[in-house]
């Protein structure tokens, strides 16, 4: 009776202990700090400037939400944990991030401002046979030169905006390079000589 007793005890215990450790309480603390780290991460840019690392956070952080709906408190909690140093290093990531956009921009406008000198040195000698096109030559001409302008001043405050603003200048002067190499192959007609 006694060994009956002691093993019911234990039994009792055992299940005690089980049904307590199963009803774990959902990390909310943990959940709470991953959120924060990735509110800040969003907010500084790490999306634009840090979009690998970023995306390493988000998936860290849906999974966390994943199993938190199914109640698996313990993995979830470990995924907060991974998501929020995801985020952090998202965040701190964003600072290589931004000078790797301004690298790339500034040597993007060195060889625009190159492609604009050659390019109105062009448009001098084709003067000429611009005519129709001369209005909208100097539009875009206007436009490319504030638009050189701009960029200069926006690469240090925001790069990625730059880099986006330089890839439109890029398409202009394309669009120009392309008119005047075909102005140039185009041969003129032929005048009637006068009798």
């Amino acid at each position: 009776m006694k060994n009956f007793r002691c093993s019911l005890f234990i039994l009792l215990m055992l299940s005690v202990v089980i049904s307590w450790t199963g009803c774990s309480r959902p990390p909310e603390a943990e959940k709470e700090a991953a959120k924060k780290a990735m509110d800040a991460a969003f907010s500084a840019g790490a999306e634009k400037y840090a979009p690998a690392e970023t995306e390493v956070a988000k998936k860290s952080w849906e999974t966390a939400e994943i199993q938190m709906k199914e109640k698996k408190y313990k993995e979830a909690k470990q995924a907060y944990v991974e998501a929020k140093s995801a985020f952090e290093k998202a965040t701190a990531a964003i600072e290589a991030g931004k000078k790797a956009i301004a690298d790339q921009a500034n040597e993007t406008l060195k060889t625009l401002e190159g492609a604009w000198k050659k390019l109105e040195a062009t448009a001098k000698k084709m003067e000429k046979k611009l005519k129709e096109k001369k209005k909208a030559w100097l539009a875009d001409a206007k436009a490319i030169r504030e638009g050189l302008t701009k960029t200069k001043e926006m690469i240090a405050s925001s790069p990625a905006e730059a880099k986006s603003k330089l890839d439109e200048l890029k398409t202009l002067i394309e669009k120009w390079e392309t008119t005047f190499k075909e102005m140039v192959t185009t041969k003129p007609k032929p005048t009637k000589k006068k009798k």
